[in-house]
């Protein structure tokens, strides 16, 4: 498929009959006994996730996104006055957060102490048109009050400010050292799962649904793809000379944003958060810029990394915030040059590098909004580890793309040979 017509692409040719019991509703224990499929160059074989590290080439380079999930819903009840004239508690309203608005950056935001403001979605938000919302929660046995204020609306979502004291300070107490805001998410927050799980959230997911090397927080949905990893299949990794590196990008709540567009040129790609390392950049330098890539996530954060490259050659001068990927400029640059070569690629990762330098910053933090569907030719990821994905989805679009369009003969097996499907499904391993 041309670049040009990857616009043109008709999410309609991505669909496939996904039975609701072929869901998995929870993961398999270990989490390593899961089943693996291995597509190699257009033959498939039927493998156990614990043979991993034996599937891949000795000596290459596996990233991971270390991204942790949150306890992104917090459930408030809407203050009203009763026929009395007493307060009340009234409807429930959820508030789910996206992303940081004040301060923007994640590991300063789970580090403010008394007030932040998040962009958000909110549930039954028809119940809640004026007013604060508010709930009390413990922490380290000190009840906290916490406030929620409507600020403002930015499409489909809101803005929203968050306040909170010990309860003591209502009826004028000293004020002591107050809890941030990680810690209000960790006492009141519910960890959100996808929503077709059709479930509530357990005390399970709480740990199954975070990877085993999650570090940094900020997520609000997991990279499923690295549930499956153990420590020893991290050690088998090690022990078959596989160079291991870990990068971050924040999944949003985007990433189940359904394409409801005829054509992929009507659906909006969702703005991810992404941090690398300058360790990470020379590890890629150091393996030619080739990568096995954990999961979409990485997949979308190791693309747009040749492309922030290109535009620091082109402009030395660029701010953090000019380095954003938008979802069609890999198509529109793509287009007017051939595939670059791997001296090509390598030189945009050093133009990323000395802008490293030039800013005197150890890590880059930028943000992408990448679309990656069948016309999109691949720069730096040689092998994908994913699970299996819902029908017409951004994610079977990245998938075909990178089997060359075998997406259908991979879903097929899948399907016939049993395998189990999304977030705590089984998973695959992708060489095209």
């Amino acid at each position: 498929m041309k670049y040009e017509n990857a616009r043109q692409i008709s999410i309609s040719d991505y669909s496939y009959n996904l039975p609701e019991d072929r869901i998995a509703k929870y993961p398999v224990t270990p989490r390593d006994s899961s089943r693996l499929l291995v597509y190699d160059h257009g033959s498939l074989r039927d493998e156990h996730f614990s043979n991993l590290a034996s599937q891949l080439p000795k000596g290459a380079l596996m990233i991971f996104n270390n991204t942790k999930v949150i306890h992104a819903r917090l459930n408030f009840r809407k203050q009203i006055t009763a026929p009395d004239g007493s307060p009340a508690e009234g409807a429930r309203i959820e508030v789910f957060l996206l992303e940081p608005y004040l301060p923007a950056d994640y590991e300063q935001m789970f580090l403010t102490r008394g007030h932040c403001t998040w962009l958000c979605m909110v549930g039954n938000l028809k119940k809640w048109k004026e007013g604060s919302l508010k709930m009390s929660v413990s922490i380290d046995g000190m009840p906290v009050v916490v406030t929620a204020s409507r600020m403002a609306t930015n499409s489909t979502n809101l803005t929203i400010e968050f306040n909170w004291c010990f309860e003591s300070d209502v009826t004028g107490k000293p004020n002591t050292s107050l809890p941030t805001f990680a810690d209000i998410l960790d006492a009141a927050g519910q960890l959100p799962i996808p929503p077709y799980l059709n479930r509530q959230t357990q005390e399970s997911d709480l740990t199954t649904y975070q990877t085993v090397y999650s570090k940094i927080k900020g997520s609000v949905a997991a990279p499923t793809a690295g549930l499956h990893f153990t420590p020893q299949v991290l050690q088998n990794l090690v022990e078959h000379d596989i160079d291991i590196e870990e990068l971050t990008l924040h999944v949003g709540a985007g990433t189940f944003k359904p394409v409801k567009s005829q054509h992929m040129d009507g659906h909006e790609m969702h703005t991810e958060h992404i941090c690398v390392r300058r360790q990470t950049l020379q590890k890629l330098l150091a393996h030619n810029c080739q990568a096995i890539a954990v999961g979409t996530t990485s997949v979308r954060t190791l693309e747009s990394l040749y492309y922030m490259g290109l535009k620091v050659k082109q402009c030395p001068d660029l701010n953090a915030d000019q380095l954003h990927i938008g979802q069609w400029e890999p198509y529109d640059l793509d287009a007017s040059t051939m595939q670059p070569s791997r001296t090509e690629v390598e030189s945009a990762i050093r133009a990323l590098l000395q802008w490293l330098d030039n800013h005197d910053l150890g890590a880059l933090h930028a943000c992408t909004q990448i679309m990656i569907a069948p016309g999109y030719s691949f720069k730096i990821v040689s092998h994908l580890v994913t699970n299996f994905h819902q029908p017409q989805s951004t994610l079977l679009l990245l998938v075909s793309a990178f089997t060359r369009g075998q997406w259908q003969t991979i879903y097929h097996h899948a399907l016939e040979n049993g395998y189990r499907f999304l977030s705590y499904g089984d998973s695959s391993l992708l060489i095209p």
